[in-house]
């Protein structure tokens, strides 16, 4: 800090104005952009106005009212005024602690949704944690990583931290991104064995009547990486995304077994497995999807591989609407498992509006407040 600055408060104390001196000082930090010490001075000339200790020894919380909500205002308005210098410096790190102290999220995420992944690399590894880890701009910030550290730690990132908001956005960046990483390499491959551009763009157009594609050793994308995000699979609602994931499925069939993960039931056979779940979400031969489903839950040996087949085919079935079956699979997979990944019979009841087999199990289990339920929803006659 300059000697000048600290001789003119020296000589502006001897006037008596201390509210002009921190005048003064804001000015001075202002101009040279010492945004915090900035702040600092805003919240100091508010003390000083609520005649509060110019060095603040306690929590706002505690201060007398009026004074504390005068102060509380101050220090939002002193936070924003901060943060937006901050952002309009371009420095979108330092922006986030003062909106993030007032709950104002809004401004950083509009920053970060208009970086350009381009932005050198000291501007962007700041914004990443911002963007993804503490959840400002999910989807803005895994397309970060992805352009800045591929798709391993992308991949790895997202399977890392519970993505609420934006969560399918998030998966279509992934299934998208690997699809056009494997488009783009069959292309370059099948251009070098057969001496010209071929003329498909899709992964199912590139693979098509062209087995030597799929030699022993021949892959064109990360196994790892497709074997990751498919496994969002069930997560899927934009029909988009799940073209692509059926492709990415179809694709993986074809590779040698060498190639081939073993998954966790029910998904035992991933790209088959999971192929045939999108299968079904994509309203293609859903009959044979759901008996392919179907017969893992009948069959799987709940003391060795646990609820998991009987709850994707329940999932699997209120996706389709097929509730009744949906509670026919719950009473006789799932009775033992109260804590199931999936929704209850007694619910399963309630979204198939049968509400005369609700109050069956609901008495059958002892389960009151659920009788009442379906006796206040079943309708009345006369």
């Amino acid at each position: 800090m300059s000697e000048d600055l600290f001789a003119a408060v020296d000589g502006m104390a001897q006037g008596g104005d201390p509210a002009r001196t921190l005048d003064l000082l804001a000015a001075k930090f202002l101009d040279a952009r010492n945004y915090p010490l900035l702040f600092e001075a805003r919240l100091m000339k508010k003390r000083l106005e609520l005649g509060l200790p110019l060095i603040q020894t306690e929590t706002a919380a505690a201060f007398p009212e009026p004074a504390r909500r005068a102060y509380e205002q101050a220090m939002v308005e002193a936070a924003r005024e901060t943060g937006s210098l901050f952002l309009s410096s371009g420095n979108i790190a330092r922006a986030w602690p003062y909106f993030r102290a007032i709950g104002e999220p809004d401004p950083v995420r509009k920053a970060i949704d208009d970086l350009p992944a381009s932005a050198a690399e000291e501007v962007i590894d700041p914004v990443i944690p911002i963007a993804f880890q503490e959840g400002v701009h999910p989807v803005k910030g895994l397309a970060l990583i992805l352009s800045r550290y591929g798709m391993c730690r992308a991949i790895t990132s997202f399977g890392m931290y519970a993505v609420a908001e934006g969560r399918e956005e998030c998966i279509h960046l992934l299934v998208s991104s690997l699809y056009a990483e494997l488009a783009a390499n069959l292309s370059r491959a099948i251009e070098a064995h057969e001496g010209r551009t071929p003329l498909a763009a899709t992964v199912a157009g590139l693979i098509a009547g062209r087995d030597w594609l799929f030699g022993e050793y021949d892959y064109y994308v990360d196994t790892s990486h497709l074997s990751s995000v498919i496994q969002y699979c069930p997560d899927l609602t934009r029909r988009d995304t799940l073209l692509l994931a059926r492709e990415l499925c179809d694709y993986g069939c074809r590779l040698s077994r060498q190639f081939q993960f073993a998954g966790q039931p029910p998904f035992e056979d991933p790209f088959l497995d999971y192929g045939m779940y999108v299968q079904a979400l994509l309203g293609e031969d859903v009959e044979t999807a759901l008996a392919h489903f179907r017969d893992k839950a009948l069959s799987a040996d709940l003391d060795e591989v646990g609820p998991s087949p009987a709850e994707t085919l329940v999932k699997l079935l209120v996706r389709l609407s097929r509730f009744e079956e949906a509670v026919d699979i719950s009473i006789r997979c799932l009775r033992g498992y109260p804590e199931s990944n999936c929704p209850s019979a007694l619910q399963l009841c309630h979204m198939a509006g049968d509400h005369a087999r609700l109050r069956e199990l609901a008495r059958e289990r002892g389960d009151i407040l659920s009788y009442f339920a379906g006796s206040a929803a079943q309708p009345k006659s006369g």
